[in-house]
């Protein structure tokens, strides 16, 4: 496993915060008051101008270069005041004029100096900003890096505990499934602490703040917490039909949660995956003997693709973060592209190891009752940005029904013909996803007003790497949609309607006991 190099610590900034305008003025005001008295009240001789260097060298300490520029011209004011009326009591002379000339001039000097330091300031404050960013965005990297490979997720949150410890440089990490109050496994935990491990949590651990994101610090912020949801599909022993999300607790961190945050971020999409690649290792040794082809697909997909993808995908947020400098608008775009050309490769990634348990004819887990209406709003809450960012609006008309099945398989099949109808609408077009149950039935239909499928193609519209249609693809995911259907008893079928709008039909055997949920 990468050795992960720890994260700067979380401390106090190492140059002097400035004084707060307020104060500030309350401090040299009176000061340049009480010089400029004593300047009138003392012999032009002994230059008392000159103490108004100090108003000039106070503005130094404070957040704005508008009151350096304001004192400094408030001084020389003074200076030219003090020197009017002496000149006018005493007389005008060459040694006073010499003194007061010395005085503003050292005015301006102190001003021009406090400006330079000022600037020398920002300056050094913005360096040492972008050295903690690169050492947070090299130690996200190395923990991507730690994580690769095909996990379990017993393996998961064993890697994950040792590699948020060593990132955050925390006493200890435990991670475990929150059942009931209780910690379960998958569990995992790195240092020395006592762990939890089918224990009742206290009450702190386990009351997550209204309006609080994923993170959160508890006891002063000497302990964070985090939370790492899983998707309920995994069948590996020790598995639950629904499975509780993770709980994380890093105590005594020395970073900020902010960055416990971004590497909770990356670890989700890892999570993710793990419940695929536990059921593919349970049928480890069928997928061997189904040839020897089959099983480096998968792995070299699961280790040798998904691995580099995730690293760069935070690579690339990173760089539209900021994280390596300003960069030219075009710049930019061209990374926007990279990222969805990225996530897309991810996404195939995804169901060319789904494809491959179902080519295998691996026998499927345990079956389990699927509110089929809660997985599609989740897939249409993943998609609304995309249908946003075509103008397609996505109108659900949804029932609740309930299915028999596995519910990432059927997640998928239903993810694949939502965006389908989502890629292939005009900008401006609707997409009617209906989700509906009746006699024993659960029918789901995507409806678009796509260009829709040639006759002549409709034929092999779900075969295997069909290519072509309306802006080509792999040709998986309405393979893979059939697939699916067919192993849950029901089928997937394609129409054209009469107003020239595309309709696909997914259906499916209600689960016993009644179609509602």
């Amino acid at each position: 496993m990468t050795t992960l190099p720890p994260a700067a610590p979380h401390t106090a900034a190492s140059h002097t915060a400035p004084i707060r305008d307020s104060l500030l003025w309350g401090l040299s005001l009176p000061l340049l008051l009480g010089v400029l008295l004593l300047d009138l009240l003392t012999p032009a001789s002994l230059a008392v101008g000159t103490l108004l260097c100090a108003c000039v060298a106070f503005a130094a300490l404070g957040a704005s270069r508008r009151i350096t520029l304001i004192l400094t011209g408030l001084c020389v004011g003074a200076n030219l005041l003090a020197g009017a009326l002496n000149a006018d009591r005493d007389g005008l002379d060459a040694t006073a004029l010499a003194n007061r000339a010395v005085s503003i001039l050292a005015v301006l000097l102190v001003g021009f100096l406090s400006l330079r330091a000022r600037e020398a300031r920002a300056r050094a404050a913005r360096i040492e900003e972008d050295a903690r960013q690169l050492e947070r965005e090299r130690a996200l990297r190395a923990l991507a890096e730690a994580m690769g490979g095909p996990l379990g997720q017993a393996e998961f949150v064993d890697r994950a505990a040792h590699a948020l410890r060593t990132l955050t440089g925390a006493d200890h990490v435990e991670i475990g499934a929150v059942e009931r109050a209780y910690l379960r496994a998958p569990h995992a935990l790195a240092g020395t602490a006592p762990g939890r491990l089918d224990t009742r949590l206290p009450l702190d651990l386990l009351t997550h703040p209204v309006g609080a994101s994923d993170v959160w610090a508890v006891d002063g912020g000497r302990v964070q917490l985090a939370r790492l949801r899983r998707s309920g599909t995994g069948t590996g022993p020790g598995s639950s039909t629904e499975e509780a999300d993770l709980l994380i607790v890093i105590g005594g961190p020395q970073t900020p949660p902010n960055l416990t945050a971004e590497a909770v971020r990356a670890l989700q999409p890892i999570l993710d995956r793990t419940a695929l690649l536990d059921d593919l290792r349970v049928q480890g040794a069928q997928l061997a003997e189904r040839g020897e082809v089959l099983r480096d697909l998968v792995y070299a997909f699961s280790h040798d693709l998904r691995t580099p993808l995730l690293a760069n995908a935070m690579n690339l947020r990173a760089a539209l973060r900021g994280g390596f400098g300003p960069l030219p608008a075009e710049y930019l775009a061209t990374l926007e592209n990279g990222l969805q050309a990225n996530e897309a490769l991810l996404d195939l990634a995804d169901q060319l190891l789904l494809l491959a348990k179902y080519e295998a004819d691996e026998p499927d887990a345990e079956p389990q009752v699927v509110p089929l209406r809660e997985v599609l709003l989740g897939v249409l809450r993943d998609l609304g940005g995309r249908a946003a960012e075509r103008h397609v609006t996505l109108e659900p008309h949804l029932e609740g029904a309930r299915v028999l099945g596995q519910r990432h398989d059927l997640r998928r099949a239903a993810q694949n013909l939502v965006e389908n109808a989502v890629k292939f609408s005009p900008p401006g077009g609707e997409v009617h996803v209906t989700l509906s149950a009746a006699d024993g039935e659960v029918r789901l239909t995507v409806q678009d007003e796509g260009p829709g499928v040639p006759p002549a193609r409709a034929a092999r519209l779900f075969q295997r790497f069909r290519g072509g249609g309306a802006g080509g693809g792999t040709g998986l995911g309405l393979y893979l949609t059939r697939r699916v259907a067919q192993a849950h008893g029901g089928n997937v079928t394609y129409a054209r309607t009469g107003a020239g709008r595309s309709v696909f039909t997914l259906t499916l055997p209600a689960a016993p006991g009644g179609p509602r949920a």
